[in-house]
């Protein structure tokens, strides 16, 4: 049935007669049940949206939407095409309050809510059922993360009205309420954007009709209103960072130089930063803000005003107490820039008071007031000020009042330990020096040990020698190695001024066991250098026998050398080559060709052919050994080639199937060619022989003579004769009685 109808309305929509076809698609509406009407409506409206019928169209798709009102979207498209925008706009409304409507299209709600801002926006005449400004502002509410291009909209709908200065102040509400930069850029460039045109209309205006007074007023008065929008941007852009972030310390400074010029405006943006930050949430130092604010005054010559500031700001509940001992100390520092010295110190004094409840200094549940007694940066400043301008006392007072709280550092301890040192209280200083080295560890305790062992043994000297000798042995219990060389020194130093060189020796020989692995080597050099001055070079050798025991085998490879060349010197040949042949054990000949050249000369020198067939029968001894070392091979191909990195299969790229001993045995085989390579070539000319050649080419070729080879004499020649020894006749008193027997 449904069949029929539909070739019977398509016959009829090709016969172009509209009123009959309007009919007939209503009868076969009627005549179909409900449940086949889908199939008759799309002919029916592609029929009415073909001709320019608006009237007849609207009808017909107001009575579709009763049965398929998730089309809505379709007719609202429709109602835009042939300019009906006012109906569009409010069944467009009603699709965007409607939360059940599910676009067919894919649409979100926000995605129409923009296509109703924008067909109210851009055609705010023809839109004439809806307020165009209370539903753009209830969007602003709805959709905070599109606030800037809602209230661009919202401008828009008042300027194509034709309501400039509506606009106006829709777009300065705008850049006074939008919370982000985004936004604030896009509502930003939108009102000058508007300005600019404004201004050009003008003189286009003016231009056209001739310069009037009123006229030039005016375009003087948009310009000008122009130039201070531009000028505006960078505070507008300010108060947009502190809408987001209010207790942002940074942003409130960069708004008092925004105002630069201005003493006013400065003074009423600290008062409304210093009332608005709130120290446990500021973002910076929210005491940098109290600072600031004195410092205007003061710098403007109202001492009394930055007074009365800073006495607020140690009031204020900051969260660190770095906080409030910042403030307390720029209150003294500016009365010390106005030579207000006993009223810097009487605040100084105030300030390290011990309040009415003591708490400990990390101790956040206790206000700042309360912990402030132990901030070391006020008692600084307050030793400070006493030693310039108090009496030895006062400033004994406060830095034994620094101790006992426990809050010294270091260098504190340092500077009462000179201090007493100037004022000639040498062992009050000492005592000084005691204390912080009871207040503190290893290594905070070192720089103090090195002061008070120098000092010490600076004073006395060798008259309170065992007292020197019980300080650097408590220094030196419990010293870490990495700090252990100093003080082994200075004892060592002590010991050789007055006291014993016996006990010398022995402090160096405690240092090279006690040092890091790094300092020893110069631990030994040091210690032979005093034995050799101290006892002569002889009694270095049990020194240079440890240290090659004791060393790496680079820095032993440089004392063997060193001990070799002092046992020359004195003769002793055969104990410098028991040495070259001890060291040539840790001497790679592929590597070290120094240490070898070195002992060739030495043979070359003291020794014979013998010595010189001993030392090359240990360098091929020393290269098998190593040659068959893999592990060590591999690093140290590693270490020529530094440019190869990573695994041992990575010095032959591309061959990663193969093994990595083969790969090793290759790179061998390259060294040894290289080696090869590298080995100087005779002068005579080198013959090559080929395999076929005459027999009498190859006995002319063996008996060619080796120039460089060494006679060493003829192995077979005969032994020498037995010596003959003469015979001389014995005594017979020698015998005595036996020759009876």
């Amino acid at each position: 049935m449904p069949r029929i109808w539909l070739d019977y309305c398509q016959f009829l929509v090709e016969q172009g007669r509209i009123t009959r076809t309007r009919r007939t698609f209503d009868r076969a509406l009627r005549a179909l049940p409900i449940t086949q009407h889908h199939r008759i409506w799309p002919l029916y409206l592609q029929f009415v949206r073909r001709y320019p019928l608006p009237e007849t169209a609207v009808r017909v798709y107001r009575r579709y939407l009763k049965l398929s009102p998730e089309s809505a979207e379709e007719y609202v498209e429709y109602l835009r095409s042939v300019g009906r925008l006012d109906e569009a706009a409010v069944r467009l409304a009603r699709l965007v309050n409607d939360e059940r409507f599910v676009s067919k299209e894919g649409k979100s709600n926000y995605q129409l809510w923009q296509e109703l801002c924008e067909l109210l926006s851009q055609h705010p005449e023809r839109v004439r059922s809806l307020d165009a400004g209370a539903i753009i502002r209830g969007g602003l509410t709805r959709f905070t993360d599109q606030l800037g291009r809602l209230w661009g909209a919202l401008a828009d709908c008042y300027i194509r009205s034709g309501h400039f200065e509506k606009a106006r102040d829709v777009y300065e509400e705008a850049v006074q309420t939008v919370m982000t930069v985004r936004d604030f850029t896009q509502v930003f460039d939108s009102y000058a954007q508007f300005e600019e045109s404004v201004i050009a209309a003008k003189m286009e205006t003016v231009a056209e009709l001739g310069k009037e007074e009123d006229e030039e007023v005016e375009l003087e008065l948009r310009l000008a209103r122009f130039e201070q929008l531009m000028a505006r941007r960078p505070l507008l852009l300010n108060s947009v960072l502190l809408r987001q972030n209010p207790h942002n310390v940074h942003e409130w400074h960069k708004r008092v130089q925004l105002y630069q010029g201005r003493p006013e405006q400065i003074i009423n943006t600290y008062t409304e930063a210093v009332r608005t930050v709130d120290p446990f949430k500021a973002t910076g130092r929210p005491h940098g803000l109290w600072v600031a604010f004195a410092r205007f005054y003061e710098d403007n010559g109202q001492l009394d005003d930055a007074r009365t500031i800073l006495t607020k700001a140690t009031r204020v509940r900051f969260r660190q107490v770095e906080d409030l001992a910042a403030v307390w100390c720029e209150f003294g520092e500016m009365e010390l820039r106005h030579e207000n010295y006993d009223e810097a110190l009487r605040i100084l004094r105030k300030a390290t008071a011990l309040p009415a409840k003591r708490a400990e200094y990390f101790d956040s549940t206790e206000p700042v007031q309360n912990r402030l007694y132990k901030s070391l940066k006020v008692w600084s400043m307050l030793a400070d000020l006493e030693e310039s301008l108090g009496t030895f006392q006062s400033t004994k007072a406060v830095y034994d009042r620094i101790l006992d709280l426990r809050i010294a550092t270091p260098q504190i301890v340092i500077n009462y330990g000179l201090f007493l040192e100037e004022h000639g209280y040498f062992e009050e200083s000492f005592k000084a020096y005691e204390r912080g080295i009871a207040l503190f560890r290893w290594p905070n305790v070192a720089d103090i040990w090195h002061t008070y062992l120098s000092k010490f043994v600076a004073r006395y000297g060798g008259r309170k020698l065992e007292r020197a000798r019980d300080l650097f042995e408590q220094a030196l219990d419990g010293c870490p190695p990495k700090y252990a060389k100093t003080i082994y020194l200075l004892y060592a130093k002590l010991e050789e001024e007055f006291g014993l060189a016996r006990h010398a020796m022995g402090v160096y020989e405690r240092a090279t066991r006690a040092v890091l692995p790094a300092q020893q080597h110069d631990m030994f050099n040091i210690y032979i250098k005093r034995a050799a001055e101290l006892y002569g070079v002889t009694h270095t050798r049990p020194i240079y026998q440890k240290a090659i025991e004791v060393l790496g085998d680079d820095a032993a490879r440089e004392l063997c050398l060193r001990f070799a060349d002092m046992e020359c010197k004195l003769g002793e040949v055969d104990r410098a080559r028991a040495i070259y042949t001890y060291c040539s054990q840790i001497c790679d000949p592929r590597i070290t060709g120094t240490f070898w050249q070195t002992w060739k000369d030495f043979e070359i020198r003291h020794g014979n052919e013998d010595t010189i067939r001993e030392m090359l029968r240990i360098k091929r001894s020393v290269q098998a050994t190593y040659n068959t070392q893999v592990n060590f091979m591999a690093s140290q191909m590693l270490k020529v080639y530094s440019n190869a990195t990573g695994t041992v299969s990575d010095l032959a790229p591309g061959q990663s199937g193969l093994d990595d001993m083969k790969l090793l045995e290759q790179r061998a085989e390259q060294l040894a060619a290289e080696a090869r390579r590298d080995t100087p070539r005779p002068p005579e000319k080198v013959l090559f022989v080929r395999a076929e050649g005459p027999r009498e080419a190859l006995a002319a070729l063996s008996q060619q003579g080796n120039p460089d080879e060494i006679d060493l004499g003829d192995e077979d020649e005969p032994e020498p004769d037995e010596v003959q020894l003469e015979q001389k006749r014995v005594p017979s008193s020698v015998f005595g009685g036996l020759k009876d027997d």
